[in-house]
């Protein structure tokens, strides 16, 4: 088997309908670039979809997603893994590589609600459903009149507990939404200065393991140069951190003018303090860039916060 032609590829994948629609797309994406390769889906459940009454944040964190997965790669039965960038752990054990990061959906958070138009459209006391103490820390912070309630399970789940009548309103990732045509029960997508996205939030990251150079020739058409260095930047602001879904922290990178124009922010939960910070700098420089805007946060307040939280 020649790297530029593989004969076969597997693809190992959360069940979740949004997870395997990303499997699909990948999978699609390398059959048109490797004509001839059988592309094969590899299903499985992990444990943090399995684990549904409590926040992930009490669990174990976003890694819970992925560790199954990465064990189809270390056993073979798998040669790559598709993740949503915001749920890799921003520390990676070194025999795993995330070789490739293709073109970004919408990175912006969503207001889903069949009674208001938006946040600042509801009444003191109205319930807001999120499984993110970062989108939490927003929304206390700038309209603590409202509730904020825990939100788990896949993105179906999710839209039924608000049809219930469970909560008022739910926010869910833009990208998610729209990648499984449910764009019409997006009631608005919120401006970054109102939610700003976690790290890698909107793109897709391919795994391998580290030593499979013949997978990592494989995907390298497929690595989008812009969204490599925006989230490249988001994962070293929370690396930096400690990130994880324990710490309400949000960074988010675009490029505006051919340079990196990054945002970050670390609250405490019930958002009585959030420090920010932006910084601007080449995509080259793109981990630089987000180690620095971390130092900027710590020299806010971020490390009292981060204390506090630890």
């Amino acid at each position: 088997m020649s790297q530029s032609s593989p004969e076969r590829i597997v693809i190992a994948t959360r069940e979740s309908r949004l997870a395997l629609w990303q499997a699909e797309h990948i999978k699609a994406r390398l059959e048109a670039l490797h004509p001839g390769c059988r592309v094969e889906l590899l299903g499985m459940t992990t444990r943090g979809d399995q684990i549904l009454d409590r926040p992930l944040a009490k669990v174990g964190g976003k890694g819970l997603f992925v560790k199954e997965l990465e064990t189809a790669l270390l056993d073979g039965r798998a040669d790559i893994a598709v993740h949503s960038m915001k749920d890799v752990p921003m520390v990676m054990e070194p025999e795993f590589a995330l070789p490739c990061i293709t073109a970004r959906e919408v990175p912006l958070d969503a207001f889903v609600s069949s009674r208001y138009e938006s946040l600042a459209d509801m009444p003191p006391g109205a319930v807001v459903g999120t499984s993110s103490l970062r989108r939490e820390s927003q929304i206390h912070a700038q309209y603590p009149f409202l509730g904020v309630t825990s939100l788990r399970g896949n993105l179906d789940t999710r839209l039924r507990k608000l049809d219930e009548g469970q909560y008022d309103a739910i926010i869910l990732a833009a990208a998610g939404l729209t990648r499984l045509g449910l764009g019409e029960r997006i009631r608005s997508v919120m401006p970054a200065e109102v939610s700003l996205p976690a790290a890698g939030q909107g793109a897709l990251g391919i795994e391998c393991l580290a030593a499979r150079a013949d997978v990592i020739g494989w995907l390298q058409p497929l690595v989008d140069a812009d969204t490599t260095a925006c989230v490249l930047a988001e994962r070293a602001v929370a690396r930096a951190l400690a990130g994880s879904c324990e710490v309400p922290l949000g960074a988010y990178a675009v490029m505006r003018e051919g340079r990196l124009w990054l945002r970050g922010f670390v609250a405490r939960p019930d958002g009585s303090t959030i420090v920010r910070a932006e910084r601007e700098g080449a995509p080259a420089e793109a981990e630089a860039l987000g180690r620095a805007l971390a130092d900027d946060l710590r020299a806010q307040g971020a490390e009292a916060i981060l204390a506090e939280l630890g």
